[in-house]
Parts: C-alpha cells; structure tokens; sequence
C-alpha cells in the first residue's frame, strides 16, 4: 500500500531528527593515562680529596722533612775513640751515637747516619757483644773492621746487615794514609749505602716534641749548665750548654773533642742511662733491662727512667710519672755510663 505524501514527509523528518539526538548525545566516558611523576636525580656530591702527605717525620731527628728523603737504610758503623783515631770523620753529621765502655777503660761509638749521610765515615773498628742490642732496632747496616768470631756471628743473628772490613762490603772501604794502623779504616758511606739502598728506613727510635722548648726536660727539668761524666779512670767525658751554639758542647778528659774540620763536637739532646757491664776480658753493657738516666736539653736536665725489652726493641724513656719523655728535635748522643762509674748533674 502506498502511503499518502504527507505521510512520508513526516516518517522522513522523524528519521533525521532520530539521527540527530543520536548524534546529540553524551559522548563515550574516556579513561585518562595517569599522570607520570615528576623525575628526580639523586646528585652525589664529588668527596674532598684527601691531600696526599709531602712531608713526614725524620725517624732518628724528629725533623719535619720532604717525604722523599725518608727512604733506604740507616747506616751504623763501630767508631773508635782511641785517642790516635781523633778526630773521627762524619761524627758531626750523626743523627744518633751511642758511647760504651770497652777494654782498656776506653770507649767506643756505635755512631748511626740517616738524615745526613757524609761521603766518608771513620775510622771504624771491631765489633763487641753489647753492639747487637745497640743496632738490633736499626735494622739497616752496620759497618766494622771485624772481631772475634761470636761476636759477628751475633750481628749475624739480628736483621741488621754486617759490612765487614775485608769481606764482600770491603770494596766500600779503604785505609787511609792520614792515620796509622790500626785507626786508619775508613769507610765510604754514600757508596755503602747505595748499594743496599732497597733495604727499609729505620724506625722512629725516640720520641719528639713538635717544639723544642715543649720537650720535656726543656719544660719540665731543673736548669743545669751541663754534665760530668765518667766511664772509667781513663774516660771523663763533660758536657756544656752553649745558648750560642743553642746546643752542648763536647769535651774528653778536659779538652774539647773537635770533628775533623776542628769545630766541636755538639747534641741537641744528651740522654744518659746508667747500664750494668759485665766486666771481663771484654766488658760488655747490658742494654736489654731497666734502669734510671738523665735527658739534657735546652739548657735543662730531667732524671728519668729507661727500659728495654729485647735485642730488637727501642729504648723507651719515661719521666717519674711514668710519662713517656719526649726530645728537640735534631741529633742526641746517648752515654751509657757503667754503674761503676757516675753523672754529675752541673748547676
């Protein structure tokens, strides 16, 4: 059946407008992407470096040096003090000296060089059985003109290398014509030294304060004008504070005791300790046990009190407190006065 005109002039406009509220309607729901949150970056911060040191302590001066000169062995030789060996060569250039009694009522040096090697050292002479416990915390060398066969085969025993006088380390050493024999063995020390120049720096063997005048007898000791020692009948040894010099001068039995340029010999430190010697054919110090002693610096004394432990241990020094005592800083002769014999403390 055919729909009248009008008819489907108004299904027409209902289709359309059907099309249009479709159209019309609400749009479709759209889920949203969540919101990413904002980056962040962890800055770390670059550490301070840490300076690397330059310098470092002189272990046998307790000078502040360059890091550089802190390297190779410490060098010790046996010194003789015979009156026919004066003047020695080098002594005025020791970092440390030992003075010890030996036969005849004389003594003899174990004198040690590390912050100022000189070209020749001397003259040098033979080992004894107390030199072990000397040098045993050296570690290094030692050089000697020889001894009796126990007594190298003593030094053979520590970690300290044995530079013998006509050995293999001979070639490092020569007589000289200036003395006679047997007080004429010289030994040339930057040319020893070199050749064992791998072997380790020594060991802080004292202790220092970082000013002089905070050392302990320069702060703590009684003003003194020096020392008067003696070793035996033969050996009177004096020491005298110079402001001067700003060091103690050294004399022997009365005279001034000079280096081989005639300037007098000098110590920014003087320890004594009083030792204990076996007397013999050979008088021998005991160094390994305690006993009591002096420090001298700045023109002040202080008594104090020693010890060691062992061949290979330091000497520790302590006040009476049982404080450990402290040094200048710059070289120091150490005199080990045989019980026997005496300090004098001059005021």
């Amino acid at each position: 059946m055919s729909l009248p005109l009008r008819a489907v002039s108004a299904l027409a406009v209902l289709a359309v407008s059907s099309v249009l509220l479709v159209g019309c309607g609400p749009e479709p729901e759209t889920v949203a992407s969540p919101t990413a949150a904002p980056s962040t970056t962890t800055v770390t911060p670059t550490p301070t470096p840490t300076p690397t040191p330059t310098t470092g302590v002189s272990p046998l001066r307790g000078t502040v040096v360059p890091l550089d000169e802190i390297t190779g062995p410490a060098l010790a030789a046996k010194i003789d003090n015979h009156w026919d060996a004066r003047p020695q060569w080098g002594l005025e250039r020791t970092d440390i000296v030992f003075e010890e009694l030996v036969e005849g009522g004389i003594t003899r040096y174990v004198a040690v060089w590390f912050s100022d090697v000189p070209k020749e050292i001397g003259p040098i002479r033979s080992i004894r059985p107390m030199d072990p416990e000397i040098i045993g915390p050296f570690k290094g060398i030692i050089a000697f003109s020889g001894g009796k066969r126990p007594f190298i085969e003593m030094i053979w025993a520590t970690d300290v290398h044995a530079a013998i006088h006509g050995g293999k380390d001979g070639v490092h050493m020569f007589r000289s014509n200036q003395k006679r024999a047997p007080h004429n063995v010289v030994v040339k020390a930057q040319e020893l030294r070199k050749a064992y120049k791998k072997l380790a720096p020594p060991k802080q063997q004292f202790d220092y304060a970082t000013a002089a005048t905070q050392a302990s007898a320069a702060a703590d000791g009684s003003s003194a004008k020096g020392l008067d020692l003696v070793f035996s009948s033969e050996s009177h040894r004096a020491w005298r504070w110079s402001e001067k010099a700003g060091a103690y001068l050294r004399s022997q039995s009365g005279r001034k005791d000079v280096d081989s340029h005639g300037t007098q010999l000098r110590a920014t430190n003087v320890v004594t300790l009083t030792v204990k010697v076996d007397y013999g054919t050979v008088p021998r110090t005991r160094l390994v046990g305690k006993g009591s002693g002096t420090v001298s610096t700045g023109g002040k004394t202080l008594k104090i009190k020693w010890s060691k432990k062992d061949r290979d241990s330091r000497i520790v020094l302590t006040d009476s407190d049982g404080e450990p005592v402290t040094l200048a800083a710059g070289n120091t002769w150490v005199e080990l006065v045989p019980e026997r014999g005496s300090v004098a403390i001059v005021k």
